[in-house]
């Protein structure tokens, strides 16, 4: 698994001291500033202590299975703000690098917030998920408008039946921890937002309306055929 994070604080440089201080008890394997200076920290066999809590398809020690990128950015508590074309640019050509080394399939290149929906929203909805696909890593799915149309009504937080249930299979299927149990519980209205913070940035908002619930059955059918011919 490849997981990307931000770093949240107000500078590279405090970033880096904090990864480079053990006291911290946290790291990463690489850090990646805004002008795509890429620092190797931890090396890709080791460890880093960069997941936390955290779950994805049955597994809890992301650790253990992960190569973690911390991308220089103020985050949502200091100032928000797009990644530069650079630092994207050095983040794809890492990310092919590590994928040169090791077997990560494009279902397992993750935000964060995919894994830790709860606590984390890095690398954050201005992160350029598309891009990053359109470059061969991660998946992304775009519905037709008829799709979106044939889905009906939005569920949200209140609703309970059959379309709830079927949403929350779909997210957990995908990876999400959450179970299906047929009402849009607070922890349902999480998921939806981690996964549009993911794969509808464009509107992270905890509803699941015609466009996310197409997205999701896409992701999906995208990550079955990845899966079979992974098997091939």
């Amino acid at each position: 698994m490849i997981l990307l994070h931000y770093t949240g604080m107000q500078s590279g440089e405090a970033a880096l001291e904090r990864l480079r201080d053990p006291g911290a008890r946290v790291s990463s394997h690489y850090m990646i500033e805004e002008d795509g200076r890429v620092y190797r920290l931890v090396p890709e066999e080791r460890r880093a202590w960069h997941a936390g809590q955290s779950w994805w398809r049955g597994e809890r020690d992301i650790n253990a299975v992960s190569v973690g990128i911390e991308i220089v950015n103020p985050g949502h508590e200091w100032g928000y703000r797009a990644f530069p074309d650079a630092q994207i640019e050095a983040v794809i050509g890492l990310i092919g690098d590590i994928r040169s080394r090791w077997q990560v399939p494009d279902a397992r290149i993750l935000g964060h917030s995919d894994v830790a929906p709860s606590r984390k929203t890095d690398p954050g909805e201005l992160f350029p998920w598309r891009a990053l696909a359109e470059a061969g890593h991660g998946l992304w799915f775009e519905p037709a408008p008829e799709r979106i149309k044939s889905l009906g009504a939005p569920l949200g937080p209140g609703d309970e039946g059959l379309g709830v249930h079927v949403l929350q299979a779909g997210l957990h299927r995908l990876g999400f921890e959450p179970r299906p149990s047929g009402r849009y519980d607070d922890e349902t209205r999480i998921t939806v937002e981690a996964f549009q913070r993911h794969w509808r940035p464009e509107c992270v908002d905890g509803i699941a309306d015609g466009e996310t619930r197409a997205r999701l059955v896409g992701l999906l059918q995208l990550a079955s055929i990845e899966s079979v011919t992974g098997v091939l």
